[in-house]
């Protein structure tokens, strides 16, 4: 039996298979199978001239491959393999998070007058805030910085309530709220200024030696609604050797320009990233989606790709673009993100599960009312990936003869003969006798009243929180700890689409009715 054995270095040059038998070449061919026989001896010599053999002691080096050639004066197989490399896991202590308050929420407004647009209710009884926060934990990722600036009372104590020894366990990690602060010097002087301009603020934090195991952090937004686990986005962002990583989902025409716009090549690379176009600048970005993985049909339905306003960056790369390449920028997606992509390795991430941003009124309201649906695109319910927040320790919610259909009915709830359809009722709601509740977001009560002090009330002609006899409301979000009393009637039949009455209790906004937190609506008011 013959044999050899050869030596393959990391460049040597390949022999190429062919029917007479190999010939050089630079076919990219690891793991493939030459066949051919070794009484030929022209190949051999010619594979032994390309292999560059020579006679030497057998040295094991790292980057050469060996492998053997036997004959057994038949038809003989060279199996050449490639090395083995392992690919980088990405670590969960290795990443810190940090969720951006919000600025002063005028988009929400009026439910922003008083509380910062993480802390607005969703869902019955969770909060903004808690969808990052619970994406974080179920991440297995335990270092959340929070931002705060605008209204951040509300904020503050709901995540004290929450996330600070409610048997939510962060081992090593933790939760900091980072609150606008002024600092020496004309530029400390200022407020944030923008996202970007918030983290730079604090970008002493993250040189601080508890963090300095750091290699990746998240920037995340606090009103989206959806259910993500980071750790898969930054395993693909490591996995691509990325700068930067900018989650994004396919959108329509109709939203498109709320958004940060990309183009990407076939790699997924982003090459071109707008803010929020208008007109021109909007149809310029304009793509073909099918790179995606849609169907012909879904990407005519949308043909733009928008980032989800989810990033995460290279440690060393955030702090160099905030504090040397950019000092003066103040927005992530206006300012930081298109000129990184300019000269960094920016990668786009599609993101396939349900999300939105909540950021305005009418998809505040319609997101809501979506989680009312028999198959809901997004739900609270799933065990192995909760949505966390604050026990309140409230009993269960008491109905008698009551008609519910399509409708969440959060806890510590009294339902009395009352019908309530295609909407949700928060915590602490009080609805009497002949009420009729229809496509409309009642966000409840911080507290209760006693059935004594109800009566008194009630008996001094003054109105207790909750709904009185009789009312019927449509197209309505009703804010928190309001009065309506009886015989009201909250319909918009006008279809009034903006209107302003602070004195009277209420707004309208994209026609939805919206009665002010504390608000009174006396007995017999028709809106």
């Amino acid at each position: 039996m013959d044999s050899c054995c050869v030596a393959v270095k990391t460049k040597a040059p390949l022999a190429k298979a062919s029917r007479g038998g190999l010939s050089d070449g630079d076919n990219d061919f690891w793991g493939e199978r030459i066949r051919g026989s070794l009484n030929n001896c022209g190949w051999v010599s010619q594979l032994a001239k390309g292999l560059k053999t020579e006679k030497r002691p057998r040295k094991i080096k790292p980057g050469v491959a060996f492998s053997v050639i036997t004959s057994n004066n038949g038809t003989e197989t060279l199996t050449i393999q490639a090395p083995r490399l392992e690919r980088r896991r990405a670590d969960p202590k290795n990443v810190a998070s940090i969720i951006l308050g919000g600025g002063a929420g005028t988009q929400l407004f009026p439910l922003t007058i008083k509380q910062a647009t993480p802390a607005v209710p969703v869902g019955g009884c969770y909060r903004l805030i808690d969808i990052p926060m619970s994406n974080c934990i179920n991440s297995n990722i335990n270092k959340i910085f929070i931002l705060t600036q605008f209204n951040s009372a509300s904020l503050n104590r709901h995540l004290a309530r929450t996330y600070f020894g409610n048997g939510v366990n962060f081992g090593d990690g933790f939760v900091e709220v980072l609150a606008a602060t002024q600092t020496p010097g004309e530029a400390g002087m200022k407020w944030f200024q923008g996202t970007a301009d918030a983290v730079r603020k604090f970008i002493w934090v993250f040189e601080d030696a508890k963090n300095k195991n750091i290699e990746n952090i998240l920037i995340l937004c606090g009103d989206h609604l959806y259910r993500m686990d980071y750790m898969d986005f930054v395993q693909n962002h490591i996995d691509r050797n990325a700068d930067i990583t900018v989650a994004c989902v396919p959108v329509g025409e109709s939203r498109a320009s709320d958004y940060g716009l990309m183009k990407i090549n076939k790699r997924g690379r982003i090459i071109q990233f707008a803010e929020k176009p208008k007109g021109a600048g909007l149809k310029a970005m304009e793509v073909d989606t099918t790179l995606l993985g849609l169907s012909p049909q879904d990407a005519l339905k949308s043909p733009y790709i928008a980032s989800m306003g989810v990033y995460v960056f290279r440690t060393d790369v955030l702090l160099n673009l905030l504090r040397w390449r950019y000092p003066t920028s103040n927005d992530f997606g206006s300012e930081i993100i298109p000129a990184a992509v300019m000269e960094h390795n920016v990668e786009a991430y599609l993101f396939r599960d349900y999300w939105d941003d909540i950021g305005t009124i009418k998809t505040f309201y319609e997101a809501n009312l979506a989680l009312t649906e028999e198959f809901p695109k997004f739900e609270f319910y799933d065990p192995k990936t909760p949505i966390f927040t604050s026990p309140r320790f409230l009993p269960p919610t008491k109905m008698e003869k009551s008609r519910v259909v399509d409708a969440i009915i959060s806890h510590g709830c009294f339902l009395r003969e009352c019908s309530v359809e295609h909407s949700i009722v928060g915590e602490r709601s009080r609805l009497d006798y002949g009420v009729e509740l229809k496509d409309t977001l009642m966000m409840g009560a911080d507290y209760y009243q006693t059935e004594s002090e109800i009566a008194s009330l009630l008996a001094e002609g003054n109105i207790p929180i909750g709904i009185g006899r009789n009312t019927k409301i449509r197209n309505c979000i009703i804010d928190k700890n309001a009065k309506i009393g009886k015989d009201v009637v909250i319909m918009n039949k006008d279809g009034v689409q903006e209107a302003d009455r602070p004195d009277q209790g209420f707004y309208i906004r994209s026609g939805i009715t919206i009665i002010l937190e504390k608000a009174t609506i006396k007995d017999g008011t028709v809106i």
